[in-house]
């Protein structure tokens, strides 16, 4: 059994920014695999399916990025998940958009949404990371940067990369993630 996180801010006006690539990502592969809908529930919406025979429950936090961790704590505890099974999606700056990068464990890179999770559940999940590049400034700059929208050019890029995840997360839930890590970086030079 697996929990899959995609990280985001609830409410209409982040909807298509860059900070929310993982809520992008986890409805495209909530419908690529007929999951149901989106139920609200442990400071989220979660929904059930199934991607290779393996039971997963998809998690939106609906509680604004820096409390993230609130919502997959509960989900974790509740369905008795550990973090080797969870799996976080999210914008990462430090890559380039159309870059991705997957990993297990590690720093949270100043995202709030990793902060938060990391403090609730340790570090040690799995991580899809989605480039979208990374402003010149600092501060307010990043801030602005994470929450605006995409371009015509990047929203195809970041559509391509919620493609090939939709298209290879079966390799993690079922061979793990550097198995993962390496089929990414493959389908990424396609």
């Amino acid at each position: 059994m697996f929990l899959i996180v995609g990280l985001g801010n609830p409410g209409k006006e982040y909807a298509n920014t860059r900070h929310n690539a993982g809520f992008m990502a986890a409805d495209a592969l909530a419908a690529a695999y007929d999951f149901g809908v989106f139920k609200e529930k442990f400071d989220g919406l979660i929904a059930e399916g199934k991607i290779g025979g393996e039971k997963v429950y998809i998690l939106k936090p609906q509680t604004y990025m820096n409390l993230s961790g609130n919502a997959v704590v509960k989900a974790a505890q509740f369905y008795k998940i550990s973090p080797q099974n969870i799996v976080v999606i999210h914008d990462d700056m430090d890559l380039p958009l159309g870059k991705m990068k997957a990993k297990q464990g590690g720093g949270a890179g100043g995202h709030n949404g990793l902060k938060s999770i990391d403090a609730a559940i340790t570090p040690n999940y799995n991580r899809i990371r989605i480039g979208v590049g990374h402003p010149t400034g600092r501060g307010e700059e990043v801030v602005n940067h994470v929450l605006s929208g995409f371009n015509k050019a990047e929203k195809e890029l970041l559509e391509r990369d919620i493609e090939v995840i939709v298209a290879t997360i079966g390799v993690l839930l079922e061979k793990g993630i550097d198995e993962y890590a390496g089929r990414l970086g493959m389908e990424l030079k396609k």
